[in-house]
């Protein structure tokens, strides 16, 4: 009887012992989890506090103050289910971010965000804007709803832009309405043929247009190339949390947690091989001249003041 009383006794032990461990191991997992949340917090401060002090220098330097427009928040994709609102930037993930939209504000239409088409995505009246509320409607979202977007290591982006928009044989499109008037601008005894599809412009020729002052006097930039800063707003809006490429998933995901939805919903991921990289970006700016990588530079350099993005080593400024 003893002996029994005795294993019963070193089993309850045991157990005890065992149930104190999976307590321990809970215990330092939430604590490891609220830690790397903490730390995640803490760096979108940082990165919100860039903004801030980079707009605050711009907005002494300049003397140009302006109020937004319905007109320039069409970028800004609205969540009313989860009270968010994403700023989208082509060529930063904007597809698969819209992809996750959908599934957000679907209503249980999708569950899954790569079961949607990618030209699904792009259609408009697939995604609610900001810019179709009213003006009181608007104001309480911007001050009320979790506000984000995703930036890019701006020559990066457009370098990914031209690849895709100028070096595809399937966006006649694009050819058509920035090629033809890129060639004929840029290209000095250009065929007619050239001057007739706009299908073979070159980086460089791209790069002189960006620069030309005459570009955006004109008509704005396209938005595969327009700034984040004409974008999105950054001065004017104030973001929540700011999503960068070169982390997007765990960003991403981060977002989706705050949102409340992080337990079944995550971020796509895949490893697209014809990504835009840093290695490449260097290539196409070997042939682009100093000084205009310089004029270059002084288009794109808010962005890459505000995201803090350090100037490329490859570039050779003036």
């Amino acid at each position: 009887m003893a002996l029994l009383l005795l294993l019963f006794k070193l089993v309850w032990l045991l157990k005890r012992q065992q149930e104190f461990s999976m307590c321990t191991e809970l215990f330092v997992s939430m604590f490891s989890f609220q830690l790397e949340l903490s730390n995640t917090a803490i760096l979108h401060q940082i990165r919100r506090d860039q903004v801030t002090d980079t707009c605050r220098a711009n907005s002494m330097s300049s003397r140009k103050r302006r109020v937004l427009t319905p007109n320039d928040l069409k970028h800004l994709v609205v969540d009313e289910n989860h009270e968010m609102i994403y700023c989208y930037v082509p060529k930063v993930a904007c597809t698969n971010w819209k992809r996750v939209m959908m599934v957000l504000t679907g209503r249980g239409k999708y569950s899954d965000p790569m079961e949607i088409p990618a030209n699904e995505a792009h259609i408009s009246s697939n995604l609610k804007t900001l810019n179709q509320y009213s003006i009181p409607e608007i104001n309480h979202r911007l001050k009320s709803y979790m506000k984000f977007l995703f930036v890019r290591e701006p020559f990066e982006r457009l370098v990914s832009a031209y690849r895709n928009k100028f070096t595809q044989k399937y966006n006649t499109s694009f050819h058509k309405r920035y090629g033809t008037k890129i060639v004929r601008r840029q290209r000095k005894n250009a065929t007619q043929e050239a001057l007739r599809k706009g299908d073979d412009v070159k980086f460089e020729e791209f790069v002189a247009y960006l620069i030309d002052p005459n570009t955006q006097r004109e008509e704005p930039f396209n938005e595969h190339w327009q700034t984040v800063y004409s974008l999105c707003h950054p001065c004017h809006i104030h973001y929540d949390l700011i999503g960068k490429y070169e982390t997007l998933e765990e960003d991403s995901n981060y977002i989706l947690q705050l949102a409340g939805v992080g337990s079944y919903l995550k971020f796509p991921t895949y490893a697209k091989s014809t990504r835009t990289t840093d290695e490449m970006t260097t290539e196409f700016f070997q042939n682009i001249s100093s000084e205009h990588q310089t004029q270059l530079y002084e288009v794109y350099k808010l962005d890459f003041l505000m995201f803090n993005y350090s100037v490329p080593s490859y570039l050779k400024l003036e």
